[in-house]
């Protein structure tokens, strides 16, 4: 059997479904995480190693355990609004223990690395669809942490020869086809879980923050992409990876952007179930369009999104949402 994949925030939503796709492709994969916001749950069969990126004693351990051909890291803390209110926290996690991993990663000779990044790294952007020469400008210190560990990555492959794939995500979106794994996260923050809840009657109404933007309807428009669809994206790179190929930075979208009104008009058709509105006050830091340009990754991976339409990723999400209401 080759060397297992090291999957760092394995338990968590994108880490899991890029699990099971592991396993599926005839990986062995083995995930460390802290369980902060992972589940054990998510992981039937698969290793996990409970700990800290962040304590280099723990990474030494698992690596020196594992001798992983390469790591996949999904540990990263996402939402905008805590890091602005906490950011040391923000940059302990996602930077600090990032540099934490790699440089074990140096101690024990391995040299693959792939990193979930975020359309947060370009800030406001300029233009769209937005594809990967669009300058960096995050506004957040989220989207900063983002980009700080992708400028570590070039100054590490330049210096240490660690090479490393960067897969920007725009929404993730959707859960496994099969009804397996899905979004858990305390609290949700996410668009289409949080009107779900409401289908499922376990939130009353949505709160669409702003109608007054530059769009067409007046809501924000964003690229969804189904969580499967990264899934096969980073299996890709790492495949790249393996077979000997160079860093590399992709953005992943679908390229269709799709505004709240419309994503909220989706759950209804798709669910029969009446989506009670609150307008609420716009959120700072909300452009008013972020759409991917996601030629490069398509021409450069052969990567193809199994599940582009809106009406999909809902429904998986939908079918997801019905096991959680019910206790399953």
């Amino acid at each position: 059997m080759s060397a297992p994949i090291l999957v760092v925030g394995g338990a968590g939503y994108i880490g899991s479904h890029m699990v099971k796709r592991l396993r599926r492709a005839g990986f062995h994969a083995v995930v460390a995480d802290d369980l902060s916001s992972g589940h054990r749950e998510a992981l039937p069969g698969a290793p996990l190693h409970v700990g800290d990126i962040g304590d280099g004693a723990f990474v030494d351990a698992v690596l020196g355990e594992v001798r992983p051909a390469a790591v996949m890291h999904f540990a990263s803390f996402i939402q905008v609004g805590e890091s602005v209110a906490d950011p040391a926290r923000y940059y302990r996690n996602n930077v600090t223990a990032t540099q934490m991993l790699l440089d074990g990663m140096r101690a024990h000779g391995i040299d693959k690395f792939i990193f979930s990044s975020t359309a947060a790294i370009f800030g406001d952007p300029q233009y769209v669809p937005i594809d990967e020469a669009h300058p960096k400008a995050p506004i957040n210190p989220y989207g900063r942490s983002k980009w700080f560990v992708e400028q570590m990555l070039a100054d590490y492959d330049r210096a240490y020869g660690l090479k490393s794939v960067c897969l920007r995500y725009f929404n993730a979106a959707g859960a496994d086809a099969e009804g397996e794994l899905g979004e858990c996260h305390e609290p949700e923050t996410h668009l289409i879980p949080l009107i779900l809840q409401v289908a499922s009657g376990r939130r009353p109404h949505i709160t669409v923050h702003g109608e007054d933007y530059a769009t067409a309807d007046g809501t924000c428009i964003r690229d969804y992409i189904h969580v499967e669809d990264l899934a096969d994206a980073h299996l890709l790179a790492l495949r790249q990876l393996l077979a000997g190929g160079d860093s590399a930075r992709y953005n992943l979208g679908n390229g269709n952007g799709y505004s709240v009104r419309e994503v909220i008009e989706a759950v209804r058709r798709v669910t029969g179930h009446p989506i009670p509105v609150v307008m609420g006050m716009r959120r700072e830091g909300d452009p008013p369009s972020l759409v991917a340009n996601a030629r490069a990754a398509r021409a450069a991976l052969g990567w193809q999104p199994r599940y582009p339409a809106l009406d999909a990723i809902v429904a998986h999400a939908w079918a997801w949402e019905q096991r959680r209401a019910r206790g399953l």
